[in-house]
């Protein structure tokens, strides 16, 4: 199981609406049969970035349909402990990473999952996080 963090679910939307297939969706055939997951705060990133949109119904929709295909998991009794060792091991270290970054790593975390993601910079700060990047 892999967790798909913003920057994957945002490349693969413009790729689909280019209509030219790239990184992100070799990345998912050549991963065919691997079960995707997605936080729920991914998906308040996507939605964020529709409201954004010139044409916000037409992405809102583009959203809505992505997700409908994706496993979405929102955080259950596991996920505030483990944020909050996360946050806590940051800080300390100084190497603290963005709120919506930390909330997706540690919904990955708590699936034991690695995070598929274009941003390596900041989720390789996140102790016991496998990054995978395509």
């Amino acid at each position: 199981m892999m967790h798909l963090d913003t920057s994957f679910l945002v490349d693969l939307l413009r790729e689909h609406a280019h209509r030219q297939p790239a990184r992100a969706t070799a990345f998912l055939e050549e991963n065919a049969g691997e079960p995707l997951r997605v936080g729920i705060h991914a998906v308040c990133e996507l939605y964020a970035g529709a409201e954004l949109a010139r044409e916000a119904a037409a992405e809102r929709r583009r959203v809505r349909r992505l997700c409908a295909a994706l496993d979405v998991t929102y955080p259950d009794d596991r996920f505030p402990l483990v944020y909050g060792r996360i946050l806590a091991t940051l800080e300390r270290a100084g190497q603290r990473i963005g709120s919506m970054d930390l909330l997706i790593a540690t919904a990955a975390l708590v699936d034991a999952a690695p995070v598929v993601t274009r941003n390596v910079q900041d989720f390789s700060r996140v102790p016991g996080l496998e990054v995978v990047t395509y």
